[in-house]
């Protein structure tokens, strides 16, 4: 699967997610999330990355609160061979399982050089 056909399935499946039942609703928190994306990746290629790791979330029965491009920044020190990034801030209410859904896909993606999850 393309990576463009899998955000497209993730939006589509965004408007058949099942409805909440309150236990579930119990178990969301709000967490802020932020990941860094390789600098030399294109602004098409990047914005469709964050919409994916977006779609991660809202896929899983989340919701993205507020979206923060931060914008290209240096690098306190050096990680995976890159001295900038590109710093996205995401605030979401999310289920322990999308958490990990979206730190699973994160380790997958070459493009995202490091990322970070605090529960508020």
């Amino acid at each position: 699967m393309y990576k463009h056909e899998y955000v497209y399935s993730a939006l589509l499946y965004k408007n058949h997610v099942k409805p909440l039942d309150q236990k579930e609703v119990q178990r969301m928190k709000k967490y802020e999330v932020m990941y860094i994306i390789r600098p030399n990746v294109e602004e098409e290629a990047r914005k469709a990355l964050i919409e994916e790791m977006n779609a991660v979330f809202t896929s899983k029965n989340s919701t993205v609160d507020n979206v923060k491009e931060m914008g290209m920044r240096e690098l306190a020190y050096e990680i995976k061979h890159e001295t900038k990034g590109y710093y996205v801030l995401l605030n979401v209410t999310a289920t322990p399982e999308a958490v990990k859904e979206f730190e699973r896909v994160a380790n997958i993606k070459e493009n995202i050089i490091r990322y970070i999850t605090v529960a508020e």
